[in-house]
């Protein structure tokens, strides 16, 4: 059977279900079918691409596909929005986004930037520059602005911006120090890049029983867990049960 042909009907039978689905008139069912590709078009334009643009899914999946396109889509937007208008949230939307990019350098000027005046101990504002000045391989700069954080802001509480102190820590060699913070993320912290962390270095301070014993421990709670909870954390688990593969031949 020609592909041409099967793929008209996969894509009749897609369109079908989306009618039923939807609620709309069976009319359309007929349409589609009579009018082959042309139907399927004509539908996919008036139907399913509007419920998509009012779908919080369909739009997350149009963002996402978007982003994987054009990444830098939404930062010359930011910019060019910056270049109207330079306000704090402006600069704000840039700075997480070259964040998120991976531009640290441009990302640690901006949020040094917003660190002036009545946002000058902002602790948003100082974890974003210390993840830059992490990214930049500053741990030293990074602890240092986390420690000033907790000084101004004694009661900001943030597992991503904790995960970051222990990390920078251990890249600073203060091996103790980090393993106490990763403990503490071992149960904190809301995924398992904490737990995980914890094990590695545990690890590498050639403390293997104990780390076995965490990422046994990682991996057997895991199971408790949702499945869309494993699906998200499975490069951790992953990387987990290939730690405990090594531990085995060691």
């Amino acid at each position: 059977m020609p592909v041409v042909f099967m793929l008209s009907i996969a894509l009749q039978a897609a369109c079908a279900i989306h009618v039923v689905r939807s609620g709309r008139p069976l009319y359309w069912i007929w349409l589609i079918v009579i009018g082959s590709y042309l139907a399927v078009v004509v539908y996919a334009l008036v139907a399913i691409i509007p419920d998509l643009r009012h779908d919080p899914r369909g739009r997350d999946v149009a963002s996402k596909t978007l982003k994987i396109i054009d990444p830098e889509r939404r930062r010359r937007e930011l910019q060019r929005r910056l270049e109207l208008s330079n306000t704090v949230e402006n600069r704000r939307r840039l700075a997480d986004e070259s964040l998120e990019l991976g531009d640290y350098a441009n990302a640690q000027e901006l949020y040094q930037s917003l660190l002036t005046g009545m946002y000058a101990t902002d602790p948003d504002f100082m974890r974003g520059l210390a993840q830059a000045q992490f990214g930049n391989g500053d741990c030293a700069g990074a602890r240092h602005t986390l420690e000033a954080l907790i000084k101004a802001n004694p009661g900001y509480k943030s597992s991503e911006g904790h995960l970051l102190y222990a990390r920078c820590l251990e890249e600073l060699g203060l091996v103790e120090a980090a393993l106490e913070e990763f403990r503490v993320l071992a149960d904190s912290y809301p995924g398992e890049e904490g737990r995980f962390r914890y094990g590695r270095l545990l690890a590498r301070s050639q403390r293997s029983g104990e780390a076995r014993d965490v990422f046994q421990a990682q991996l057997r709670r895991a199971e408790l867990m949702p499945g869309y909870y494993r699906r998200k954390e499975q490069p951790w688990l992953k990387a987990a049960r290939q730690e405990l593969a090594q531990l085995a031949h060691a």
